[in-house]
């Protein structure tokens, strides 16, 4: 049997000196206190208020003293679990420390199917099949509500998103929201599945996402999302897209800064709403194309600065929410592989908690790929093993089997062997490694071929729920617009 690794430690890789992340740190609190944040959000200026910054109603900006920005940051959980709906744990997610798990990201408005080059509208359908998938593939941690289904009015996002997703897979389902009204409804189609609202809160397999405005903003309606999030005790994450030479300076040091800030004044708002939420400290930090100032997701820069923030939510004793493993390619090709393992390798190294975007996205985010799916599927499951490192005990030193082997010996037929091979080394599940001959007369399949292939064979399968009929009726009778087949 293969062996799935999930949540384990990373660190190995360190961008900041521990000088580096106190300048980091002591430039954010000069910030918070000099500058202040833009808070475009009346009830949540009074919570700042409340809690003793200095608040300016006429152009909404809040000055934060040094020592409530560490009190407020300091109230949120240091590790926050993900749950999903296997009843042993096997899906959880156990997110803070330097835990790693890598899953899909949200939120594309084009899809590209099996074998194809081409890319359409993503609508509700793949949803649904994009969750299929993503439960079949088992190096794919969590699944991040991945597409806008562009059929769909906005009222109706929310909860056919996380509706579709949740009859689908039993994974972690993460996703960005909409309207007030469709959080609500999550959650209350949230707590029907799971059996009371108690139940909901003791195992959340349904977290949010609610964003930030680089630089040092906190909108309307995305401070109304987080705290709907917040008063109801969901996990929420706030990350937020500073871009260098865009939102953000030019270098990465001050990307940072602007990155640290930003989400920061996300994790205070949560606390301020509801002392002790579960919020993820998020980074979605990139750089711009200078020559036409279009947002880059394949940049070796973007894998430094989410390194990087991996060390600043270490600092903080914060659970972490980063981005990796995008390419900028049209098509699944040799610039998607090599962009997306640098930069999910990079993350992962560095003891990023949950990276997302880290399968299946094309095209500067614009695309999710059926077969990109399957092809990060594979980086993932090598990722992961370069995060385990080498294990060296007795047990694996090995001198009593070396001793019995003696020089000119083999191991082959070892019991040592035998009991280690699965464990030691990763068994690829799309890589080609037959010799010519037979690779010929397979078919001479590329990477792309065989994911396609793949993709096809597990949406080809009968459809499967995992919410019990009962439930499933509930859920049509008492949410509104959510659509009958979703359900099914």
């Amino acid at each position: 049997m293969k062996r799935v690794r999930r949540g384990l430690p990373g660190g190995r890789y360190k961008p900041l000196t521990d000088e580096d992340i106190l300048r980091i740190h002591e430039t954010s609190l000069k910030v918070f206190y000099e500058i202040g944040i833009q808070v475009n959000y009346a009830p949540a200026r009074e919570l700042f208020r409340a809690a003793g910054a200095d608040v300016e109603d006429a152009s909404g900006v809040v000055k934060v003293p040094l020592d409530l920005v560490e009190e407020l940051i300091h109230k949120a959980p240091p590790i926050v679990c993900l749950c999903g709906r296997e009843e042993n744990g096997a899906v959880d997610c156990e997110v803070g420390g330097k835990n790693v798990y890598l899953g899909t990201g949200g939120t594309a408005l084009n899809v590209q199917d099996p074998g194809r080059q081409d890319s359409r509208r993503a609508t509700l359908q793949d949803v649904v099949d994009m969750a299929r998938l993503v439960d079949a593939l088992d190096n794919i941690h969590f699944f991040m509500l991945n597409v806008y289904p562009n059929d769909l009015p906005v009222e109706e996002v929310d909860v056919n998103r996380f509706g579709a997703a949740l009859n689908r897979t039993r994974k972690h389902v993460m996703g960005g929201v909409y309207t007030r009204e469709g959080v609500k409804n999550v959650i209350k189609m949230a707590e029907m599945i799971a059996g009371s609202p108690e139940k909901l809160r003791e195992r959340p397999f349904i977290s949010m996402v609610t964003c930030l405005i680089s630089p040092f903003k906190i909108d309307e309606h995305y401070a109304q999302l987080t705290m709907e999030a917040a008063h109801n005790g969901i996990p929420v994450v706030v990350p937020t897209e500073p871009l260098c030479g865009a939102t953000a300076p030019i270098t990465l040091a001050g990307n940072l800064v602007v990155q640290n800030v930003d989400t920061l004044s996300g994790v205070m708002l949560a606390q301020l709403t509801n002392s002790g939420t579960p919020t993820l400290y998020g980074c979605i930090s990139s750089i711009t194309d200078l020559r036409d100032m279009k947002y880059l997701s394949g940049a070796v820069e973007m894998g430094l600065m989410n390194a990087a923030a991996a060390q600043m939510a270490q600092f903080y004793l914060l659970p972490y929410y980063a981005t990796a493993g995008m390419s900028d390619s049209k098509v699944t090709d040799a610039q998607t592989g090599y962009e997306s393992a640098m930069t999910s390798l990079m993350v992962a190294l560095a003891g990023g908690n949950l990276i997302h975007d880290a399968a299946g996205f094309l095209e500067f985010c614009m695309t999710a790929s059926y077969d990109k799916l399957v092809i990060d599927n594979e980086i993932i499951g090598m990722v992961m093993r370069a995060v385990e490192g080498i294990r060296v005990d007795d047990e694996t030193l090995a001198f009593d089997v070396i001793k019995k082997a003696g020089p000119g010996g083999h191991f082959v037929s070892a019991r040592h062997t035998r009991r280690h091979m699965r464990s030691e080394q990763y068994l690829p599940q799309l890589s080609d490694r037959d010799e010519r001959s037979k690779w010929e007369a397979a078919g001479a399949k590329d990477a792309k071929a065989r994911a396609a292939e793949k993709a096809r064979e597990i949406l080809d399968q009968p459809l499967q729920t995992t919410i019990p009929s009962s439930i499933r009726e509930q859920i049509k009778g008492e949410i509104p617009g959510l659509r009958s087949f979703v359900m099914d």
